[in-house]
């Protein structure tokens, strides 16, 4: 494995509060293409394929309006290339590394789902997610690895919690077949009986308790943050590091839009009361003075 002294001595520093990013994502992303090598580069791939997921969801649902996410890996073009050939030849372009999970939904939405106007966005959506987990999760790098695993758990413990609140079978909803899925399918305990396992799933079941999800999303925030400085410890001028840095600035941007998501609710809510309470007075003065 490379080790990246210089990148990782000149990095700004960056905390979960940061209110502007200092190093953009797509920005980072260009630099690390002229510094990591070969392999580093693979393992940084699996970071961004996540955007090309949903990429290629909304070009073959053709969804409006929808903006395409620069941030994946592939190319509006490339997409449309990549479907094109899976389509009409059943192969994948000669020029473009497209991964095993990318191929196997393409080919799959074509045979079963090109038809079928009624499934759910939200189906496919966790099919590709189901996919791509799967094969993150086998990728050559324990702590890459460990991440997908983690967050992987973390959104099937939230399914599941949501599941039970409104009365939906978890069977339908939790993707993956680890061992944390399989459980969260079998059991209806509050805890699922995993808390003892695993260390960190009675935290997620706390947090998935509240009702503000703007917080919640935040509060997971840290969880994963603090997994990154406990996992990187020992790792600091390697890629591990570098890619942990591309996750830190991932998650500042998150929290940012969350943010300014927050605040036009807000601005919204208080002109809302303000014309409310305007109107109010206004007919409080025709009453008065009839």
């Amino acid at each position: 494995m490379s080790k990246y002294y210089c990148l990782i001595a000149g990095l700004p520093s960056v905390t979960l509060d940061d209110v502007k990013l200092t190093c953009p994502v797509p920005a980072f992303k260009t630099e690390l293409d002229t510094i990591l090598s070969d392999q580093d580069k693979l393992l940084m791939r699996w970071l961004f394929f996540k955007y090309d997921n949903h990429n290629l969801l909304s070009f073959l649902r053709k969804r409006p309006g929808y903006k395409f996410d620069g941030r994946g890996e592939f190319s509006e073009e490339e997409i449309r290339e990549i479907c094109d050939l899976l389509k009409e030849e059943d192969k994948t372009p000669e020029n473009i590394s497209v991964p095993a999970y990318f191929a196997k939904f393409v080919r799959r939405y074509y045979a079963r789902f090109e038809e079928t106007e009624s499934i759910e966005f939200q189906l496919l959506e966790d099919y590709i997610s189901a996919l791509y987990y799967s094969e993150a999760i086998e990728c050559r790098n324990v702590f890459l690895s460990s991440w997908f695993e983690m967050n992987l758990n973390i959104g099937n413990i939230l399914t599941a919690q949501n599941c039970q609140k409104y009365g939906l079978d978890k069977s339908s909803y939790i993707i993956g077949e680890n061992e944390i899925a399989r459980q969260l399918r079998q059991s209806s305990a509050r805890d699922f009986n995993i808390g003892k396992t695993f260390d960190y799933v009675a935290e997620v079941v706390q947090i998935a308790e509240d009702q503000d999800l703007i917080m919640r999303e935040k509060r997971l925030d840290v969880m994963r943050w603090k997994w990154l400085d406990d996992n990187t410890f020992f790792k600091t001028f390697d890629i591990e590091s570098v890619i942990a840095y591309m996750l830190r600035l991932e998650m500042i941007e998150r929290r940012i839009l969350l943010d300014k998501i927050r605040g036009e609710k807000t601005f919204r809510k208080l002109v809302s009361d303000m014309k409310r309470e305007s109107s109010n007075t206004l007919e409080e003065f025709k009453k008065n003075n009839r």
